[in-house]
This record gives C-alpha cells, sequence and structure tokens, in this order.
C-alpha cells in the first residue's frame, strides 16, 4: 500500500484537495484509494495534534482539550486504532492522507518522527506532497489568515528575514515562548518559517528520505475550476475518475486596511492577556477583528519584493527537480518599492475600539472563571462520589467534542447561550447521534428493479401526492419520475406566483397524462399551501385516492425494505391507516453550484438519525389511507379526527411500530420514544446547493436578504455529518422514468429554460453584496452535529 501525506502547507490549497477528494470518496473506494475518514472527514486535524511535541501546544490542541501529553497521547492511540481499523477494513492500495497544519505546523525532527512511526506500520512507501505558490503570495495569504486568528506581529518580521542566511532557523528561532492562556502560539505569533520551501524540502526528507517530497503547483484558477481533478490525480497518481467536480469561487482577501487594524487592535489585545487578569475566548476575540475591518484593495505582492528575491535562486532549483512545479507559478511582480503596513484609515485607534470592547472581555471573563470553578466543583463531586451511570443515548464523543468543549471554528462563531447548551448537550440524553435502528447507511445494496406502473380499478386514483410548488423549474420532473417509479399513481399539485417556468412545466405533465395541475394565484386566508388543501378535498383525484401523501419538491419517500415501493411498504405494515414519515435532514455536500444532476445523487450526506433537538430535525410529513378519518389536511398531517374514528385509525412510525396514543390528534415531529427509519424514511433536501439556497432565501422578496435569517436557516437545515447512500438504490429505476418523459421535447424545453432561470438568478444573487457575503458566510460554517444542535436550540431561543 502507498501512503501520500498532503501537507498544505496553505488551507487555501489542502481545503480545495479535501473537499474534492472528500466529494469523490466513493469513486475513489472503487478504484483501491482511501481518503481516510478515521483522522476527520476533510481536514485531518487529529494527525497533527497527535505528532506535536507535548509542549508544542498549538490552537487546535488547546480548543479542543488536548493540551497535557497524557490527552495527547490517548488522542494517538485512538487514531492509530481507528486508522488501523480503516485500513484493515478497506485494504486499499492507496492512502490519501491531508492535514494543511502539517507543512505550517511541524518545526522539528521530533514531530516528524512521531508521524513517521505512526504510520510505518501501515506501509514505509510513504510520499510527502505539497502544493506550493510564490512564497510572497504564500506570505500574504498566511498572514491574513494570521491576523484573524490573534497575530500582533507586524509583517515587517518577515520582510527583516530577507537576506538572512538561514531564513528557516531565523524564523524558528524568532517564535515566542507558547502561552495559550495569553493568547500566544507559535502558528500565530512567529514569522513563517515554511515560505523557505527548499528548507521545507530539506525537512521533511530528513525523516522520509530523499525523493520522497514532491512539490506540485498552486494556481488559484486552476484550484478553482474542474481541472483541480487533473492536479488532484498527478498528485497522487490516481486516474481522474472522479466525475463532474463543481468549480468555486476562491475567498477575497482581507484588505490592507483591515489587516492593519486587524493586526493593531491584536497586539493591544496581547499585552491585556499578558496579565493574565483576563481571559478572552477565541470566538468573541474573532469577532473583534471582523468588527474593524474596512473595505479596500488587497496587500499589494510587489512590496513584498524583497521577500521574492530572497528565495528567487532556491526556487530555480526546485523547478529543476520538481517536474510538477510551473515556471509560471514563480514568476514575480515587478517589484514597487518596500513594504509598510497600510494606513488603517479614518483615523483609526484601537485603544479607542478596545475600551468599546471592555465590557464584553470582562462579562467573558466572569462566565468563563464561574465555568471552571462549576468544573472543578463537578470534578470534586466525581471523585468523592458514585459516578451516574452514562446516559443511554448519549453521543460517544468525538475528538472535536473532547472533552473540555468544541471546536476551533465553532468558538469562532457560537453566541454564548450556543456555548452554554453545547456544554449541556454532549452529556445529555439528546445528544445526537448515529447509533439507532437497523439499516446500515453506508451500505451499497443492489439496485431496486423497475416496477410496472399499476392498473387501477375504475374510480381509484391510486396512491396520490397532493403538493403546492412556487419556481422549482430545475428540479419538478426528477421528484415525479423518482415517485412514479417507486409507486406514486397520482399528482395533484398546486402552484402560484411563478415565474421560472414551473407552471409550464407541469402544465405539459399534465397534458402527458403524468399529474394534475391547478393554479393557486387567487388563494384566499392565511396560506396558499393550507388554501390549496383544503381546495384538493373537493378534486376527484383525492375523493377517490386509496392512500394521500402531502409532500414537497424537496422531500423524497425513501422505502428502506423490500424491492423499495410503496406496496412493498404497505405490505409490511397491513393495518396501518396513518403513517408518520419523518425526516432525515440532507445537507448541501459541498455541493455550490446548481446542477442538473439528480438532487438524489447530489447530495448524500445528513442528519444522525438520533437527534431529538432541535424541533426541526424530527419533522413529519404523514401517509394516510383514504378511509375519511378526518376532516382536513394541515401541512405535516391530516388533522380534526371524526367522532367514531378514534378506534379505527392507525398511526405508525417508520419502522413500522404503533405511535397512535401520541399522534392521533395533534402533533407534528416525531419524539425520542416513537421515532423511527427502518422502513421508511422522508429524505428532506432543503438546502441543494449552496446556489439554490440563495435562490430559495429570495424568493418572495425583492432583491435583498436578512443575513442573520439566511444564515441561521442554513445552521438549522446544513446537515452533513452522516452519510446515507439507501436511497441511491432507487437511481435506475428514476434514470428509466425521467428518461421517458424527458424524451417528450416540450417537456424537455421547458425544464431546460427553467434550469437557465435558476442559473441566471444564481449569478444575479452573487453580484449582490448581500447574497454574496451571506453565500461567502454560509460556506464557512463547519459545525459537528452537537455544535450545531447547540448553535440551532439559541437561535429558536433567541427568534
Amino acid at each position: 500500500m502507498r501512503i501520500f501525506i498532503h501537507i498544505g502547507p496553505e488551507e487555501v490549497s489542502a481545503s480545495r484537495v479535501q473537499s474534492v477528494l472528500a466529494d469523490k470518496r466513493e469513486q475513489l473506494g472503487r478504484e483501491g484509494v482511501v481518503f481516510a475518514r478515521s483522522p476527520g472527514n476533510k481536514n485531518h486535524t487529529r494527525l497533527f495534534m497527535a505528532v506535536t511535541d507535548p509542549g508544542h501546544v498549538d490552537p487546535l490542541r488547546f480548543n479542543r482539550g488536548y493540551i497535557t501529553p497524557q490527552k495527547q497521547a490517548a488522542l494517538r492511540d485512538d487514531l492509530i486504532g481507528d486508522l488501523t481499523r480503516e485500513v484493515d477494513q478497506k485494504k486499499p492500495e492507496t492512502l490519501i492522507l491531508s492535514c494543511a497544519q502539517l507543512g505550517p505546523g511541524l518545526r522539528t525532527a521530533s514531530e516528524l518522527e512521531r508521524l513517521l512511526n505512526l504510520l510505518k506500520p501501515l506501509s514505509q512507501d510513504i510520499t510527502i506532497i505539497a502544493h506550493v505558490d510564490l512564497p510572497a503570495r504564500m506570505l500574504a495569504r498566511a498572514y491574513g489568515g494570521q491576523i484573524l486568528e490573534g497575530r500582533g506581529l507586524s509583517l515587517q518580521a518577515e520582510v527583516d528575514l530577507a537576506g538572512a542566511s538561514d531564513w528557516w532557523q531565523s524564523a524558528l528561532d524568532a517564535c515566542p515562548q507558547i502561552d495559550p492562556a495569553a493568547g500566544v502560539f507559535a502558528e500565530t505569533q512567529a514569522p513563517n518559517h515554511w515560505i523557505d520551501l527548499p528548507a521545507l524540502v530539506r525537512f521533511w526528507e530528513g525523516t522520509f528520505g530523499t525523493g520522497n517530497v514532491h512539490l506540485h503547483s498552486y494556481d488559484e484558477g486552476r484550484f478553482a475550476s474542474a481541472h483541480v481533478a487533473d492536479d488532484i490525480a498527478t498528485a497522487f497518481g490516481i486516474e481522474n475518475n472522479f466525475g463532474k467536480v463543481e468549480e468555486m469561487v476562491p475567498a477575497p482577501p482581507l484588505p490592507d486596511a483591515a489587516l492593519s487594524r486587524g493586526r493593531q487592535l491584536n497586539a493591544l489585545i496581547l499585552r491585556l492577556l499578558a496579565s493574565r487578569q483576563r481571559i478572552l475566548p477565541r470566538q468573541l476575540w474573532r469577532s473583534f477583528v471582523q468588527d474593524v475591518a474596512v473595505d479596500g484593495s488587497p496587500l499589494d505582492i510587489a512590496t513584498l519584493g524583497a521577500v521574492t528575491n530572497h528565495f528567487t535562486a532556491g526556487v530555480e532549483t526546485l523547478l529543476e527537480n520538481h517536474p510538477n512545479l510551473h515556471p509560471d507559478t514563480f514568476k514575480a511582480l515587478p517589484s514597487k518599492g518596500k513594504w509598510q503596513e497600510a494606513d488603517p484609515l479614518y483615523g483609526f485607534r484601537p485603544s479607542q475600539y478596545l475600551l468599546g470592547y471592555m465590557w464584553r472581555i470582562d462579562k467573558a471573563t466572569t462566565e468563563e472563571k464561574q465555568k471552571r470553578a462549576a468544573d472543578l466543583h463537578r470534578l470534586a463531586g466525581t471523585v468523592s462520589n458514585t459516578p451516574e451511570a452514562p446516559q443511554p443515548d448519549a453521543s460517544p464523543r468525538s475528538p472535536a467534542d473532547a472533552p473540555d468543549g468544541l471546536s476551533a471554528y465553532a468558538r469562532t462563531i457560537m453566541p454564548p447561550l450556543a456555548v452554554q447548551n453545547f456544554e449541556k448537550l454532549r452529556t445529555s440524553s439528546f445528544a445526537p447521534h448515529n447509533k439507532m435502528g437497523s439499516v446500515n447507511e453506508e451500505a451499497i445494496a443492489a439496485a431496486y428493479t423497475p416496477i410496472a406502473p399499476r392498473e387501477l380499478s375504475k374510480g381509484n386514483t391510486g396512491n396520490v401526492i397532493v403538493g403546492c410548488m412556487k419556481n422549482e423549474a430545475p428540479y419538478i420532473v426528477e421528484w415525479v419520475a423518482y415517485h412514479r417509479a417507486m409507486g406514486v399513481d397520482n399528482f395533484l399539485i398546486y402552484t402560484n406566483g411563478c415565474e421560472d417556468g414551473t407552471a409550464e412545466i407541469l402544465d405539459r405533465l399534465q397534458e402527458m397524462g403524468v399529474l394534475q395541475h391547478r393554479n393557486n394565484d387567487d388563494w384566499k386566508g392565511n396560506s396558499p399551501q393550507q388554501y390549496a388543501l383544503n381546495q384538493s378535498l373537493k378534486e376527484p383525484l383525492i375523493k377517490d385516492a386509496e392512500w394521500i401523501i402531502h409532500i414537497d419538491v424537496d422531500e423524497f419517500m425513501n422505502v428502506r425494505c423490500g424491492n423499495g415501493t410503496l406496496q412493498d411498504f404497505f405490505a409490511a405494515v397491513p393495518d396501518a391507516t396513518n403513517v408518520a414519515m419523518t425526516w432525515r435532514m440532507f445537507g448541501h455536500n459541498g455541493v455550490t453550484k446548481l446542477s442538473d444532476d439528480f438532487v438524489v445523487e447530489q447530495f448524500d450526506t445528513c442528519s444522525p438519525k438520533y437527534c431529538p433537538k432541535p424541533h426541526t430535525v424530527w419533522g413529519f410529513k404523514t401517509m394516510f389511507k383514504n378511509i375519511g378519518a378526518y376532516e382536513k389536511i394541515s401541512c405535516h398531517r391530516p388533522n380534526k379526527l371524526v367522532d367514531g374514528f378514534q378506534k379505527k385509525v392507525k398511526w405508525i412510525n417508520g419502522s413500522g411500530r404503533d405511535m397512535t396514543k401520541d399522534v392521533a390528534e395533534n402533533g407534528w415531529r416525531s419524539s425520542k420514544n416513537n421515532v423511527g427509519f427502518d422502513l421508511l424514511q422522508l429524505n428532506h433536501y432543503a438546502l441543494r446547493s449552496a446556489e439554490s439556497f440563495l435562490i430559495k432565501r429570495q424568493r418572495g422578496r425583492a432583491l435583498h436578504v436578512d443575513r442573520s435569517i439566511g444564515i441561521n436557516y442554513w445552521i438549522r437545515m446544513d446537515w452533513s455529518d452522516f452519510r446515507d447512500i439507501t436511497i441511491k438504490r432507487n437511481t435506475p429505476r428514476l434514470r428509466v422514468e425521467y428518461d421517458r418523459l424527458m424524451h417528450d421535447n416540450t417537456l424537455r424545453g421547458w425544464h431546460n429554460s427553467g434550469l437557465e432561470w435558476h442559473r441566471a438568478k444564481a449569478a444575479e444573487l452573487h453580484e449582490n453584496p448581500e447574497f454574496s457575503d451571506l453565500y461567502k458566510e454560509a460556506l464557512a460554517v463547519k459545525l459537528t452535529e452537537t455544535e450545531r444542535v447547540a448553535y440551532a436550540l439559541a437561535l429558536d431561543l433567541e427568534s
């Protein structure tokens, strides 16, 4: 087995590589290539934290509770065990590990030896991969990242190293003593030693062997495009069988004036923290730096000509020895004077801002000290008394949850209430986890076989979906084809206010005899949806139905028994009259661009099955037998139980268990006592791609969005913690029915024009600063399942 270790050394390149590898993990696995999950889903931070020197406490170890050598050793043992099991199970020909922190973060031979010794039992065929750029460009990007993390040192520190006989060692020598409580980390408060690329190669080859370090060029344009697949395949010596790779929009650099403001504020904060009288949580500190930022032009790389010139000779040698480096990567701009820190603009005085922030710092200090005192008190009680038995539903702690708190990213964005929720959640019976039920979502099962349309007797409309749509053109044909292919006989669809061709698509499907479409523009009352459902009760299609199903176009019924059809499900639950189909929330899965690929194929990462909070996750929609038991259809269920039917209805959950007493007369969500997914779940794709999310948030408004509402919705809905591919067994029969419908030229034309309408709308929203900011903010969110629950609960309370 070959092992490739991708060491960054920049987050900007590593993040793109990791996203593509994670997105194509299934395809890679079929080719004998494993992009490991055990060290982390994308960025393998556990690997980095496990091998640093015990005294080298970095922001990750500090924020995730691995400060002491004992806890770090326990992490290392867990990682070795997990990685060994993953390799033993998958038996790959190629194992890929990737961590952006390895390149800039590891700085001693002992750390590299620790990494090598961790991996040698798996294979001694180890190659180091790094994507690199012009050193001055890498320095500018690294400096911006450090400012956001609290750097108080001016860029002059690196400029002064130009001309030094040994940049690498001089930068290491300038590293201050690590003091996490005072915000001093080698990663943030020291000059960047690693941009000395010849020294970086010598350092890694000193442990992993001469010729085992391969440098590749990082080109922003190629990495943002689909061409990144070719570069990744070349780097890891694998075939480019990735299929379609989504393009991405690179994040813009911090403006030069914002860097100056952030750096000057950080320097004052570091002086404040050095007194040991105050505590500043990472997320609050970062918010201060972002608060003082202003717009403007980015740092001009041409002013770093001294840095570029310093490395010119070494870079020329690297170009000779590393064939995957491109000369254009290292073409320098004409030097433009000497670097000077930019004017922070508008008479900026960091002391004034810091004074304004002091009350928040003092409040955070008080809360943190109270928390620590409570932790000590609780620990003392644990030692002196019999420990409580673990909660049966508690989630096993993951590295991001262990044991002292949140992931580094969560600390930067979660408000105090969300942090408090997290502390309560992680040891409670409400902690989310996926150890529930009997279905293995990761299992690749045989495809479901096609079924013929049912022959219905006269006066019987069969299994009928009634739904409402507005501007859903790209998704309609797939949704209709999917449900026809698994046993839905008829559809009654209401629309109002459509601009994208939704109505025209539905009209054509009606002309083709596939469904019935009703215009709902003249709705009355409080809700167009409820008005439509009230009207549907007058329709023969609903009056003559066997089963009535109210779901939306972003919801797909996923039958997980038999041949995956409704008839298979009904056969498994012959006495049921009502089925609570509990949502499984599917996130954007790293897909940013709106695509014409099937929704059920693009999005396969989702919420944990066990997730009793927040309330939206376990919502259900109801499929009910048309026996006249209820007077009304509402959004989630039928309502107004008719006298005499109390003992005639039997509600079941998605595992076939009776839940009648809980929901016969009211309720719209499952509980810990009655949730189930084994036979049937409702896959809910509330976001789809990040661009689809933008359009959804804009729907019904002028070109304006409340960003807080927008990002709050994303946090509640973007669940990508676990993987569920069970619905993909329907793809072959979905494809047959989809192609049959799309063979109609008129339908295909309306579908294509609707898709273009949505793409144009996405492009329009990208040009709108409010939506562009929302898009970038949403894609930056990285939360564990427990952190997301904690945050969502805080949002629910605040709203």
